[in-house]
């Protein structure tokens, strides 16, 4: 009898779906010129921007990889620089008015998936998994809002 699968792979091939899902609703409201691996560091950046050390290191990518993806995003509109208020040293990158408007095709995708899952999974079980993985970021999300 095959082992179960490791649990960590389970929630990266859910995840991963939830994006590629993202990502083809965007494509379907008419936005091709953003990419999946743009996607993933646009979608750290928030609310009053982000640094982009800050980013390469949550994305998991090298400075010099964020780098590349955040001027692609620049030059197509979805992202600025800032100075950073804290440190006129630095600077930040800021979502703009076009990435901003990107948010509820995203949002409405989110939408759909959990109302997908829920009816997969059933209210009860959909529940105890959002109660779960919220649970589980007290130890996994370093970059959680209350951390």
């Amino acid at each position: 009898m095959a082992s179960e699968p490791f649990v960590g792979l389970l929630v990266f091939v859910a995840a991963r779906e939830v994006e590629r899902r993202v990502v083809a609703a965007m494509r379907r409201a008419g936005v091709d010129d953003i990419t999946l691996a743009q996607a993933r560091v646009a979608a750290r950046i928030g609310p009053h921007g982000t640094r982009l050390t800050d980013l390469a290191e949550q994305a998991q990518v090298t400075k010099q990889t964020a780098t590349a993806l955040v001027d692609r995003l620049e030059i197509a509109g979805y992202v600025e620089r800032v100075p950073d208020p804290t440190d006129g040293r630095a600077r930040l990158v800021r979502l703009t008015d076009k990435a901003a408007s990107l948010l509820p095709v995203a949002r409405a995708e989110e939408a759909r998936i959990e109302r997908e899952w829920e009816a997969h999974l059933g209210p009860r079980r959909m529940r105890a998994l959002r109660e779960s993985l919220t649970l589980l970021r007290e130890i996994t999300d370093p970059y959680r809002d209350d951390a």
